[in-house]
């Protein structure tokens, strides 16, 4: 069997004509009246084939046989003009015109095609409200591309529908993996706002599963009572269609029609608003992830602990984060469009070190974005560094200041033993090891002070804690050191027992360096006073150490307590000596035990204030620890604790 199909006849397709056709012979006689001509005049084919044309006005016959005249001498003519029908009502219509000729070529009839102006004029009202429709189109996109906020453009897109298509309600469905939610809506309850369905049964899953743009759901084909959109009364026809964006289907725009007719224009409409709601949602979904990672870049430079500034091409401040305010004391307000207030490194990766007005060190780093020409400035504060390398170079120098004298010595005295001992005689060789053994002492009791320095500055350092009798403890410190107090009068003025909890050796070590800068700084003598006052309130035992010595300077009297720092005349090594961390030892370990100690200026000399905890028991027993330390042992070195 052939699948070719038979040509289609000029008979048939003229028949099938949506507009009127007529043929006339040259005997002005009809020979052919389509369907379309019995609609639009009323007359059937049979009625008037053969006949005269029966639809000229009498008074228009004239120009009816002018038409027909002009045009079988000429060309085809189309012409505005009025026609009856069979009801004798006039009808205004477009004529057109032209010759039929035969298999030679002469002249066989007319054929006349009429259409109604009434559909004319509504052809052109049609072309006139597409047109309409599509600038406010343009408008409506160019509204919606106006706003980057993801939310906004959703709003506008479905406040829009309305108005475009014609649709009573409508609304923006979001795609959640295997859920819809509506995420806006218009003429609609606001109680459906947030709602989520299942995007298997919902009418957006039927409609990415049919491979379609636009889906039609009508009442007389299929209930609509069960879904949500039922909340408009007199809902009849859905009609939605997806939004793709960056891709992938988004969502889908729907327009809900209660009371109007749903044509292909306004499916046309919804489809194109889609489209350009797509690309909507795509510029804002791509702005809103521009915002998220500037606001997780904002969050990162602002929890940084280092100065971060972006200068433009010309060094100026563009960005300039919390930690650069407080660095610099300057806000971002006060640096915008500014250079910032701090040299700039000239190459990558050569850091400039540099303090600021605060006196605060900073070390600069930057690097250039070439994408954009700006450069990353990167800036943090050293100056606790650049304090530790200040301490640990005036550290080097006091120790071998401190160091020196005494190896000198030694080395001396052990050359001379070496060289000159038979000559020396027992006298001068006994006189010769004693100072040898006088330094070596000095030496150990150096050496253990940075060793103990070195185990409070890392909590290395392990305390027993037992009850002792302070004031034995003081007694036995001051026994100690009054051989060596040839100028001063040393003197304990308070009676036992008061009890203490701690380390009665580590206290030990604490009045022994507190009486020995006493006596040290007191090189004109006076009276040196240990006294202890009880605090019933405060439950606590408060040891004074007061001395008519040199004091210290005002304004000093927390900072002796650091490493390596001595006041006024007391850093005047070639006069006292010393490395300055006796005080930072004595009030690490004091702290280390529950108490605390101060440093008071007196109308002359200096009051040593040490508060320890009281312990409330029994008189001392034979489980209270008696101190059996001294300043100088035997060896004349600092007692050290077990650690």
């Amino acid at each position: 069997m052939s699948s070719e199909r038979a040509p289609l006849s000029a008979e048939a397709m003229l028949a099938s004509s949506a507009d009127a056709v007529i043929g006339i012979d040259g005997e002005l006689r009809v020979t052919f009246w389509n369907p379309a001509a019995e609609r639009m005049l009323g007359w059937s084919a049979d009625e008037v084939i053969g006949g005269e044309l029966p639809i000229v006005p009498p008074e228009l016959r004239p120009e009816h046989g002018a038409v027909l005249e002009q045009v079988r001498a000429g060309t085809p003519l189309t012409i505005f003009s009025r026609r009856m029908r069979r009801d004798g009502t006039a009808l205004d219509v477009r004529v057109s015109t032209g010759c039929v000729y035969d298999d030679q070529g002469r002249h066989a009839g007319w054929v006349l095609v009429l259409y109604p102006r009434e559909k004319e004029s509504q052809a052109q009202t049609s072309a006139m409200e597409r047109a309409r429709l599509v600038r406010r189109l343009t408008d409506v996109v160019a509204d919606i591309n106006a706003d980057l906020s993801l939310k906004s453009v959703l709003d506008r897109i479905t406040s829009s529908l309305t108005e475009l298509t014609g649709a009573d309600a409508g609304g923006f469905v979001l795609l959640e993996e295997d859920k819809v939610r509506l995420v806006s809506l218009t003429h609609l309850s606001g109680e459906l706002y947030g709602f989520s369905a299942s995007l298997e049964t919902s009418l957006f899953g039927e409609l990415l599963r049919s491979g379609k743009s636009v889906l039609l759901a009508n009442s007389d084909t299929r209930s609509l009572e069960d879904l949500i959109w039922a909340d408009l009364p007199g809902l009849h026809t859905i009609a939605l269609c997806v939004s793709n964006a960056q891709g992938r289907p988004y969502g889908a725009l729907y327009a809900l029609y209660s009371r109007r007719k749903v044509g292909h224009v306004e499916l046309e409409l919804l489809e194109l608003l889609a489209s350009h709601a797509g690309v909507a949602i795509g510029n804002a979904m791509a702005y809103e992830e521009l915002k998220l990672q500037r606001a997780r870049e904002q969050a990162v430079a602002d929890s940084s602990a280092d100065g971060i500034a972006v200068l433009d091409i010309n060094g100026k401040v563009r960005k300039w984060n919390r930690s650069a305010a407080e660095l610099t004391g300057y806000t971002f307000e006060e640096m915008e469009g500014k250079h910032p207030p701090f040299p700039i490194p000239v190459a990558h990766g050569d850091p400039v070190k540099h303090k600021n007005e605060g006196g605060r060190w900073l070390e600069i780093l930057m690097a250039r974005i070439p994408s954009t020409d700006e450069w990353v400035v990167d800036f943090r504060d050293i100056t606790a560094q650049k304090a530790l390398e200040e301490e640990r170079e005036f550290f080097l120098a006091s120790t071998g200041h401190e160091l020196r004298t005494p190896v000198t010595v030694i080395q001396g005295y052990a050359a001379m033993l070496s060289r000159k001992g038979e000559r020396l005689g027992p006298a001068g060789r006994q006189e010769a090891s004693e100072i040898i053994l006088d330094r070596a002492r000095a030496l150990a009791k150096l050496v253990e002070r940075l060793r103990l320095g070195s185990d409070v500055a890392s909590g290395e350092m392990t305390l027993d804690r037992v009850p002792f009798d302070l004031v034995e403890l003081l007694g036995q410190s001051v026994a100690a050191f009054r051989p060596l107090a040839e100028r001063q009068e040393l003197v304990l003025d308070s009676e036992g027992p008061l009890c203490t909890v701690g380390d009665p050796l580590v206290t030990g070590m604490v009045m022994d360096q507190l009486l020995e800068n006493a006596l040290k700084f007191s090189p004109e003598g006076g009276r040196v006073r240990v006294h202890v006052d009880v605090d019933e309130d405060e439950d606590t035992l408060t040891i004074h150490v007061d001395d008519e010595g040199i004091g210290i300077d005002p304004g000093d009297e927390e900072q002796i307590f650091e490493r390596f720092f001595q006041s006024g005349e007391r850093g005047d090594r070639r006069g006292y000596g010393g490395l300055g961390i006796g005080l930072y030892i004595v009030r690490q370990l004091v702290r280390e035990q529950g108490g605390e100690v101060t440093a008071h200026r007196l109308t002359k000399g200096t009051r040593m204030r040490i508060t320890v905890p009281r312990h409330r028991g029994e008189d001392p027993g034979p489980d209270v620890v008696l101190s059996e330390t001294s300043a100088a042992g035997e060896g004349g070195g600092v007692p050290s604790a077990r650690s």
